[in-house]
């Protein structure tokens, strides 16, 4: 169970990042059929990217608990549930809001360099090629900005409101 957890947790929360660029995808999902070939392979790829890499476990509410049956147009929206531990209390970021904000070289630059708090495996966006980042940027502009943000951090030793996924604290 313990390993299933630890699997679980290092692909969820893959791409939680995690403002002004123009993009053609920024119109939504009917901007895929306006965009050229190339681009629509870089959707796809990235729509491939989001699924398999474990970003809807935590960054779409309800994509685990449904055996990923979450209807495309609610993916990525960020979560209300709380991941607690020593580093306090993270919450999944709507990507779709963020992206957003950030033109391709910025998601570049910062997929590259950031190192975010538990339990998001940042060294995982760290490793991926420039392709594969590109086509998860690309497919998330594409499906244009959606949801609320998400609550804020909360520092270690205070409470949280609402539900969490609570760590144990590390062996000494």
């Amino acid at each position: 169970m313990m390993s299933t957890l630890r699997h679980w947790i290092s692909g969820a929360v893959l791409v939680l990042l995690t403002a002004s660029a123009p993009c053609a995808f920024a119109e939504g999902p009917q901007a895929a059929a306006k965009t050229k070939p190339s681009d629509a392979k870089l959707v796809e790829r990235g729509r491939y990217l989001v699924r398999i890499a474990g970003c809807n476990d935590c960054h779409t509410p309800g994509y685990p608990q449904s055996g990923g049956k979450v209807p495309e147009k609610d993916w990525l929206t960020g979560d209300q549930l709380g991941w607690h531990g020593p580093w306090g209390t993270t919450y999944p970021a709507n990507l779709r809001q963020y992206m957003q904000k950030l033109t391709e070289e910025q998601w570049l630059k910062v997929a590259h360099t950031v190192q975010m708090r538990p339990p998001m495996p940042w060294f995982a966006l760290r490793d991926m090629t420039q392709h594969d980042l590109r086509a998860i940027y690309r497919f998330i502009r594409h499906l244009g900005p959606a949801g609320e943000t998400a609550p804020a951090y909360v520092a270690p030793g205070q409470m949280p409101k609402g539900p969490v996924v609570a760590f144990p604290q590390p062996p000494k």
